[in-house]
């Protein structure tokens, strides 16, 4: 029928691991490599997004990307591995763009001194001050430590702690604020 949208059909490869994908790809299957592109692509366009700031580069650096993995499919060791593979060729890239982006600097062209916080004096003290602090988390008990570190370090939400450790909301809440109770005791020397 004219004027009508003709539906995409599904091919066998679609459903097909990683794995197989993979091995025919390094073989010279282009339909292959094209599933693998549409598998992987949104998500190495989210990573690279999430990388560079911003979605201006995100298209060039992700064709980049396929196109460094097509070439080097013959040297992938493991086809079930082809996500993390990928991942790593766009995170690369991704880091390669955002080196380009900065204006190089000669060395001997500048003469600024080191700030503060680097002096031998400010390390060793940041450097106890952490000794300090792993030892107090390590004194508390191990759902305090677990929801602080989710918390604080993985910036985790109250829900996902939550879900993470499987604690309704509210023993989450309490549980950190009794931890930052003690941290604040212990720490009171550091502060």
């Amino acid at each position: 029928m004219p004027g009508t949208v003709r539906e995409q059909v599904a091919s066998p490869l679609d459903t097909a691991s990683d794995q197989m994908l993979a091995d025919r790809a390094a073989d010279g299957d282009l339909r292959a490599f094209a599933v693998l592109v549409r598998r992987y692509g949104p998500l190495m366009r989210v990573y690279a997004t999430r990388v560079l700031g911003s979605n201006d580069e995100t298209d060039d650096v992700v064709q980049e990307s396929f196109i460094t993995a097509w070439l080097q499919l013959g040297t992938l060791d493991d086809g079930s591995a082809v996500k993390s593979w990928l991942m790593r060729i766009v995170s690369r890239k991704s880091i390669d763009r955002l080196r380009a982006r900065r204006p190089h600097v000669n060395i001997d062209d500048t003469d600024a001194p080191a700030p503060d916080s680097h002096a031998p004096h400010a390390l060793a003290e940041a450097e106890s001050q952490t000794e300090a602090l792993a030892r107090v988390l390590a004194a508390l008990p191990e759902d305090q430590r677990r929801c602080w570190t989710l918390r604080e370090l993985a910036e985790y939400s109250y829900g996902d702690i939550a879900a993470e450790l499987n604690l309704p909301v509210s023993t989450v809440r309490g549980l950190l604020a009794r931890a930052r109770k003690t941290l604040l005791r212990e720490m009171e020397e550091w502060r």
